[in-house]
């Protein structure tokens, strides 16, 4: 009965393991034609990542007929705007859209979070109308509600949720093209945002024209803020020679777009500007909730707040300047535990002759558990590494620990959902 019920836990946590697993927007939406053009849009302008990035959102789909019109006539940076417009930060499923507090609601869109939309114009007006229709249209005072509810398309409650619209949502200027990437002056922003040394030291080494030329066809900056380059542990750039200077601002830079959706969603390494033959010049990412970290392998550094987000061109804050491994070493690994001390060898004038060497003792009976006799080998865990967690014994009480509060959690769980089962 214990095997079964340990099999049955197993069970249940891989279980629960794929009901937490994240959604793909792109799986959801290719299994019908119809909304082909919508999901191939996602893709390519990086929404899909952003989607799947998140855990509580509502994506209104357009079917083809009404979405072609949009893709002929505007370039993929409007295309994403409108598309942005369209990615709720809420769970709305047919039922809700139906209960609406008064009739009328406003709910935060992913444009409100690209640094574009000013006042309440990356915000969408939800109304519940006569004849039991649901309308939509922007949040802006005097605003249409062009488009309705046709259909529902896929819920996960309350995780992710896809309707069906009859029409694009159009927001006033959001049908504006954007200038393009080359010619956004990149300085002027970064001292906006609060990164004036950065800024000034691009353009000083020549890097800015770098910056600019590569924008057009993608290119995302990590710019440490001013406080960062004062922080404890920041190298002094007066040691550096011109070259090292002009990598470590590469090194801040990729040759490719990466909105938040994008960086939360990586697993491989990102490549920078700095990357070379001679070194490899990465950052690799970590997530917790919604906070994204840079790692260097020297130090890491959280991604701050984003500046700018408009394809092809991402601009985000961090809070540390990033220090490649090829220029300041990697972090200084724990150091190996000493080697049990050898006895020294006798000299040739001490050492015994055949004829006089000792018969061999017989073996010493082992040690009684928990004593430890004076001179043991050093490579038993010592006080201090028992007192500091490093030691073998110690980790292996900790991840005991931890399986145990986790097995008794499920088991709870498991024991509320399926008492017969542990009763028997």
């Amino acid at each position: 009965m214990a095997h079964n019920r340990h099999h049955l836990l197993l069970l249940l946590l891989a279980v629960f393991a794929a009901a937490v697993s994240a959604h793909n927007i792109t799986a959801i939406l290719e299994s019908d034609p119809n909304y082909s053009q919508f999901n191939s849009y996602l893709s390519q302008t990086k929404l899909a990542d952003e989607i799947n990035s998140r855990t509580t959102i509502t994506v209104l789909a357009i079917p083809n007929s009404a979405f072609s019109s949009i893709t002929q006539n505007h370039p993929l940076p409007v295309i994403k705007n409108l598309l942005s417009l369209l990615v709720l930060l809420d769970y709305f499923d047919p039922t809700k859209l139906h209960k609406i507090t008064d009739g009328t609601t406003l709910t935060t869109t992913l444009y409100q979070t690209t640094g574009n939309a000013e006042g309440n114009i990356g915000s969408v007006n939800i109304t519940d109308i006569r004849g039991g229709k649901v309308a939509f249209g922007s949040a802006v005072p005097g605003s249409k509600l062009a488009s309705t509810y046709t259909k529902s398309v896929k819920q996960i409650p309350y995780n992710i949720s896809v309707l069906e619209i009859s029409a694009p949502i159009i927001a006033p200027g959001i049908l504006t093209a954007p200038a393009p990437s080359s010619s956004l002056n990149i300085t002027a922003l970064l001292e906006k945002a609060g990164c004036k040394t950065f800024a000034s030291l691009i353009v000083s080494n020549g890097v800015i024209k770098t910056f600019q030329s590569t924008a057009d066809k993608g290119l995302t900056i990590f710019a440490p803020s001013d406080e960062a380059f004062k922080a404890k542990g920041v190298p002094d750039l007066s040691k550096l020679t011109n070259a090292e200077i002009v990598s470590l601002l590469q090194y801040h830079a990729a040759a490719k777009y990466l909105p938040v959706g994008s960086l939360k969603t990586s697993k491989d390494a990102i490549s920078t500007l700095a990357t070379n033959g001679a070194g490899k010049y990465d950052l690799t990412v970590s997530v917790a909730g919604d906070s994204v970290t840079l790692h260097t392998g020297v130090d890491s550094s959280r991604v701050a707040d984003t500046v700018l987000d408009s394809t092809p061109l991402s601009i985000y804050t961090v809070d540390s300047v990033l220090l490649p491994t090829e220029l300041f070493g990697k972090s200084p690994s724990p150091a190996p535990a000493p080697e049990p001390a050898s006895a020294p060898s006798p000299t040739p004038a001490s050492a015994p002759s055949p004829a006089e060497a000792p018969s061999p003792l017989p073996a010493s009976p082992p040690a009684p558990a928990g004593d430890v006799p004076a001179g043991a080998p050093s490579d038993a865990p010592s006080a201090e590494a028992e007192r500091s967690g490093t030691s073998p014994k110690s980790a292996s009480v900790r991840v005991e620990a931890s399986f145990a509060v986790l097995t008794f959690t499920v088991a709870a769980l498991c024991a509320v959902v399926f008492p017969t089962v542990f009763m028997s």
